[in-house]
């Protein structure tokens, strides 16, 4: 196996009650890549993620994980009961003690260091998914898995999430495996796509993955036209909310 290979999927399969969730997949992942797992709903991916995390097992075929990789896991959805009396601060180490300094760095680092404080019930959609993305990166990982990471965050703050991402990958060299479904963002901020619909329908660049008769039977000539006319020009940033933030110019 090559020393930077961090995670291999041989020939996977699952079932369960007798209906085939996924079938003969694979796939592997490389130190400092990003793979992004799309599809439509009930493709399967999501099983793939748990089944690459060890929480199923798979019905044939089998899980290479390079022997002690650390994994930082942000998951889809989180319910937090509103009464309860829970700040970033703690939520961040429940489970995963940390001192407050390498909190602040986790938080700063996403860009979320003024939440520290406040109750997880009173931050924004695109402030919990940062202080998610800050969670798993205290386990400083050599792999993020992220499913569905920009959940619950508008254009413009998936437009920052998926950039943060990227820079996270350059910076730290971790290996990223993520699923999502907003298509003409991820395939922008993506290395290597696979296409699952139960099976693997097509996997490669995204540039090659749009022309594969895979893709195009699932997502239409609609999905291939929508990426093709995507393009995010822009002179300014976003802030946690998608508001537009003013660039200082340098002369003054």
């Amino acid at each position: 196996m090559p020393a930077d290979v961090l995670l291999t999927v041989e020939r996977v399969s699952f079932a369960t009650h007798g209906n085939a969730i996924l079938e003969d997949v694979s796939l592997q992942l490389a130190a400092g890549e990003i793979i992004a797992l799309i599809g439509p709903n009930g493709a399967g991916k999501s099983t793939l993620i748990r089944i690459v995390l060890g929480l199923l097992r798979p019905s044939r075929g089998r899980v290479w994980l390079k022997p002690g990789l650390r994994v930082g896991y942000m998951p889809q959805r989180l319910a937090i009961d509103g009464t309860l009396p829970l700040t970033v601060r703690r939520f961040i180490t429940l489970g995963a003690p940390a001192s407050h300094q390498r909190v602040q760095a986790a938080l700063a680092e996403v860009g979320a260091a003024h939440v520290l404080d406040t109750p997880v019930q009173a931050i924004s959609g695109g402030e919990l998914q940062r202080v998610l993305l800050a969670r798993a990166l205290l386990r400083e990982p050599d792999l993020l898995v992220l499913d569905e990471p920009s959940q619950g965050v508008d254009l413009n703050g998936q437009y920052e999430l998926y950039e943060l991402i990227g820079r996270l990958r350059q910076q730290r060299g971790c290996g990223i495996l993520m699923v999502s479904h907003e298509l003409q963002l991820v395939m922008a901020a993506t290395d290597h796509v696979v296409c699952l619909n139960r099976h693997v329908c097509c996997s490669g660049h995204p540039d090659h993955v749009v022309r594969d008769p895979g893709y195009l039977a699932l997502f239409g000539l609609d999905g291939v036209r929508n990426l093709a006319i995507y393009h995010h020009h822009h002179n300014h940033r976003h802030d946690l909310h998608g508001a537009v933030v003013k660039e200082t110019d340098e002369h003054g």
